[in-house]
């Protein structure tokens, strides 16, 4: 995935996805894909959110509900890749009705209440949560070049340190009035902390868990359960990295609560793979380190195609995360 110099100039995804031909070309698709399966809508197609990274459309047909979902262009990558990663392991990902990959469309069928809905979800959820993308983990391990072919995003402990250096560079560049401008303090802080990030790499490169795939956005809203069975979805955040770079969400989420613990996570998590903490402490604080890059990475992609306003509400976001380094190595 390469790093973009500058915001779009062009036509901004929400205002694209917001207009009446693009959603006039969805509706067809949608309901071509409804008479291929045998179904018909019972309504309007409604269209209950836009963001600068993804819309989606609900879609009441005479089976239950359907959803269609648009990714700008830089995640347009999730439709094609949730269909191989429901292809390789169809009992924990749910393949998709019908995927363009082209224009990076999905239609799914809805599972009912994700995992997070209904009530805060407590220290056990969030370890089968982890026990879960780690096993997914394991099975995908050894399908690297599938994962990549389908444009799953390389971030392998070899390209942290170039997108670190790349996203100090860009986000220094900036106006100084754009939310994510890097000032000459904070590219300070950055450099010195660049040595620890350096030697993360280090540890990461020599880690006995594998570079896999890293669902980048896990949290139990992002988990739906199927007959006891966890079923995950929304895979616009993921990344080909070190297997630990996976807690890192999960870690932001939980240490923000006072209502769940996260040692029992973090040792769930561990022992998915027969180890613990202690075996892999330094895998993990290294992991910490290098995932605010790519996490940093992912929102700066995805908000090039936003609106002025967009960037307004959303854009210190690649500068926050990338100053998760600072925070790791102080």
């Amino acid at each position: 995935m390469e790093i973009g110099r500058v915001p779009a100039r062009g036509s901004a995804f929400s205002r694209v996805v917001g207009g009446a031909a693009w959603r006039a070309e969805a509706e067809q698709w949608i309901e071509l894909s409804l008479h291929s399966h045998g179904r018909t809508l019972t309504g309007p197609i409604t269209q209950p959110r836009i963001r600068p990274w993804s819309t989606q459309l609900v879609v009441d047909t005479d089976r239950g509900r359907w959803w269609f979902k648009a990714t700008c262009p830089s995640m347009a990558f999730e439709a094609g890749l949730h269909a191989v990663l429901a292809g390789l392991a169809p009992d924990r990902v749910d393949m998709p009705v019908a995927v363009d990959a082209a224009r990076g469309w999905i239609l799914t069928t809805d599972r009912g209440a994700t995992l997070g809905d209904g009530a805060e979800p407590d220290t056990e959820q969030w370890c089968r949560v982890v026990r879960s993308a780690a096993a997914l983990q394991q099975t995908f391990t050894r399908h690297g070049p599938e994962l990549l072919a389908a444009g799953l995003p390389d971030c392998r402990p070899q390209r942290v340190l170039g997108r670190f250096d790349r996203l100090v560079e860009v986000l220094s560049g900036l106006p100084t009035d754009h939310p994510s401008h890097a000032s000459a303090a904070v590219v300070g802080d950055l450099t010195a902390a660049r040595p620890r990030l350096a030697r993360a790499v280090e540890t990461l490169e020599a880690s006995v868990l594998p570079v896999t795939w890293q669902h980048g956005d896990l949290h139990p809203w992002n988990v739906l359960e199927a007959g006891g069975d966890l079923r995950l979805f929304d895979f616009g955040d993921g990344q080909w990295a070190h297997a630990a770079e996976i807690l890192g969400v999960p870690r932001g989420w939980i240490t923000e609560r006072d209502d769940v613990e996260w040692a029992p996570v973090e040792a769930a998590y561990c022992a998915a793979w027969d180890l613990t903490p202690a075996d892999l402490a330094d895998d993990l604080a290294a992991a910490a380190l290098t995932h605010p890059v790519h996490r940093a990475l992912t929102w700066w992609n995805c908000l090039l195609d936003a609106t002025a306003e967009e960037w307004q509400q959303w854009g210190e976001a690649p500068l926050y995360h990338l100053c998760g380094v600072i925070e790791g190595a102080a």
